[in-house]
């Protein structure tokens, strides 16, 4: 690849990461591991994939922290977050320099059948089992079967958008 065609590569990679930014997601945590040996991220790759059994698809960059903690335990909790859960947003997806267990501070923790935590007082947590882990360019596809559902709670869903969060309520 010549300088030219690294240029335009990154030119790609800039337009690409502003047309996603269009594209408005609901925020999830993403919970894994135990005790100490636990970490997560902040999520808005969160799809359903199957619903007999249920299944969901998480898409992870396997330069995150938690990459190796999912391959590890085979589990993870996905919690969708509310507006009022907006500073732990942040702070989960580290931008406080929160690492690991750390972020896992000033929350009320719930533990799962598989172990994972999830979120107590979250929109809706989902408890997973990892069925299969696919390495493609920067990230993991991760499908999880879904062993349990905690109810569903009303309250104004946690966005992100053009690189920002937002409360959404319909």
């Amino acid at each position: 690849m010549d300088v030219g065609d690294k240029g335009e590569a990154q030119a790609l990679q800039a337009g690409f990461r502003l047309a996603m930014r269009q594209l408005a997601g609901g925020v999830c945590a993403i919970t894994v591991g135990v005790d100490e040996d636990r970490g997560g991220l902040v999520a808005t790759s969160v799809t359903s994939l199957s619903v007999d059994p249920p299944a969901l698809l998480v898409c992870v960059n396997r330069s995150a922290s938690a990459w190796p903690l999912i391959r590890r335990h085979r589990h993870f909790g996905v919690s969708l977050l509310a507006r009022r859960h907006l500073l732990f947003a942040r702070r989960f997806s580290g931008q406080d320099g929160a690492q690991g267990a750390a972020r896992y501070e000033n929350a009320a923790w719930e533990t799962a059948e598989t172990g994972a935590p999830l979120l107590a007082d979250a929109i809706v947590a989902f408890d997973c089992q990892v069925e299969e882990l696919i390495e493609r360019h920067s990230h993991g596809i991760v499908i999880g079967r879904v062993r349990s559902i905690t109810p569903v709670r009303e309250a104004e869903v946690l966005v992100y958008l053009r690189g920002k969060y937002a409360g959404v309520d319909v």
